[in-house]
């Protein structure tokens, strides 16, 4: 994988085994960032948390933007590793929480400007995750089979079968 943007634009990065995770591509990255800008304007002094890591390609696809601060959770040790290596890569140390996405929103009281939430996509953790989550924009990838309605959608948008839904402000 490569970084899309940014001042890292084109730096490679590990990928943990597929069976772990499922990255986020190139085409969905560059549309989210885009969107968020079209929403935002500047990422300068902005904060961006991303709920489930996986090799931690938004919060490096953030930082090269221009997010001030990104923090990332992951509950798999083996992508966490990952994820630091990728930091790395790029000379920072990543904010990274090694834990259970659920009790890291339940306990952090931070408001991020954009929390990313991307989970495995069957896992049915979006109704018990959403409604803790603090951030003025939340942006959810996920299948079809996921019924957003009852939230603030501010836009939705499909890449090749995944959604990505841009939901305004707190949920709780």
């Amino acid at each position: 994988m490569i970084i899309t943007a940014g001042i890292y634009k084109g730096r490679k990065i590990l990928a943990p085994d597929e069976k772990i995770t499922r990255p986020t591509l190139s085409k969905t990255r560059m549309g989210v960032f885009n969107t968020l800008f079209s929403i935002m304007g500047s990422f300068e002094g902005k904060s961006f948390l991303d709920l489930f890591g996986g090799s931690g390609i938004m919060g490096l696809e953030a930082l090269s933007r221009g997010f001030d601060r990104v923090d990332i959770c992951e509950l798999n040790k083996q992508s966490a590793a990952i994820i630091k290596q990728n930091y790395l890569l790029i000379g920072k140390e990543p904010n990274l929480f090694i834990g259970d996405s659920l009790k890291f929103v339940s306990k952090n009281d931070i408001c991020y400007d954009v929390v990313y939430v991307d989970p495995p996509y069957r896992s049915g953790i979006y109704d018990e995750i959403l409604p803790k989550v603090k951030g003025k924009i939340i942006v959810a990838e996920h299948d079809k089979s996921i019924d957003f309605s009852k939230y603030n959608v501010i836009k939705q948008k499909n890449y090749g079968g995944k959604l990505v839904t841009y939901i305004g402000g707190s949920l709780e």
